[in-house]
């Protein structure tokens, strides 16, 4: 494959982000992913998706975005672009990894 596409699916606060993406790469800053040449649908279609209008407005000015490792779900190498879409995460199946409080030292567990 000449010029591959990724698909990348990460999580952010309470959404899950799919995008897709020509450039993805281990980033300098520890802990990072780089992603880099958004790939966005036909600007000829009849139909418009306003998840993918959202994700396009948030990442109309970006030339390359810093997704942390942890944050990753799946990245796979497709090999057309499809619909990227920003969705709700519903219900409580998902907890947070638990973090201090602010000022409050962690809890030593040993």
């Amino acid at each position: 494959m000449a010029n591959p596409i990724y698909k990348v699916i990460f999580h952010n606060q309470s959404q899950v982000y799919e995008l897709y993406a020509r450039a993805i790469y281990q980033s300098d800053m520890y802990g990072f992913i780089e992603v880099e040449e958004f790939v966005f649908g036909e600007k000829s279609q009849l139909v418009v998706d306003p998840s993918e209008e959202k994700l396009k407005s948030e990442f109309n000015a970006v030339t390359r975005s810093y997704i942390p490792m942890h944050s990753i779900v799946r990245i796979d190498e497709v090999e057309k672009e499809g619909t990227g879409k920003i969705v709700e995460v519903k219900g409580d199946k998902v907890a947070q990894f638990p973090f201090p409080a602010p000022g409050r030292p962690p809890v030593d567990t040993e």
